[in-house]
């Protein structure tokens, strides 16, 4: 399908971020939103080749909504400017870590893997994990294969001092004070329309598996 057509409707949609514009161009919405859940529709399938977790997913599960659920006071636009799709065990929403692909034009568009914003049990438990397999921990972030599609490697917030139970001393401490662990890369506009834009994806996905299993585990322990 013609993601071409998708990236526009999301460039006027940034320029027209109001209820009355997206009124007047549903049908527009809908026909970008179906382009999109058939990228889904390949990438899931690609997955699902190798990722048990997701095989009973369909793009229905893991679709966000394009309306923000999150908005302040300060914050105009009712839509997001993307379309995003969060691809792990129990769909969109579940508390687990997994694989993202958000499509948005200017060079925003980015596939990732991992947690985000974990709650405060599962993140105690992945510090856990981490302090007790240190080794393999750094054996996953380090991987080549990993860093060949993520070369910024693993990110993401950070406590200024060392979580609670922890010392300056303790090995590992700067992946202990994160407090989501991911990955994440973007794409020019001129990589989404590739043909093979979906596989390249799911191949850049498939070498964050034993990060997202690593994570999984962690979190399904207990303490």
């Amino acid at each position: 399908m013609d993601r071409t057509f998708l990236l526009d409707f999301l460039r006027n949609l940034a320029a027209n971020n109001h209820k009355v514009w997206m009124d007047e161009n549903r049908a527009a919405y809908h026909q970008a939103r179906a382009i999109y859940a058939a990228l889904v529709q390949e990438v899931l399938t690609g997955l699902q080749e190798f990722e048990p977790d997701l095989r009973a997913l369909t793009p229905t599960d893991v679709m966000f909504r394009i309306n923000k659920n999150d908005r302040s006071q300060r914050d105009p636009e009712p839509y997001k400017r993307r379309m995003g799709a969060g691809m792990k065990r129990g769909g969109r929403h579940a508390p687990w870590a997994g694989y993202f692909l958000a499509v948005q034009p200017e060079g925003h568009t980015w596939m990732g893997a991992g947690v985000w914003k974990p709650d405060t049990v599962a993140l105690t438990r992945i510090r856990q994990e981490i302090h007790y397999n240190g080794a393999e921990f750094r054996m996953l972030r380090e991987a080549p294969e990993l860093l060949h599609y993520f070369p910024a490697g693993l990110q993401g917030e950070r406590l200024q001092r060392p979580p609670r139970g922890y010392d300056q001393q303790t090995p590992d401490l700067e992946w202990l004070r994160l407090k989501e662990f991911r990955v994440s890369q973007t794409f020019p506009d001129s990589e989404v329309l590739r043909p093979d834009f979906a596989a390249r994806v799911v191949a850049g996905l498939r070498t964050t598996q034993p990060l997202v299993q690593f994570l999984n585990q962690a979190m399904s322990a207990e303490s």
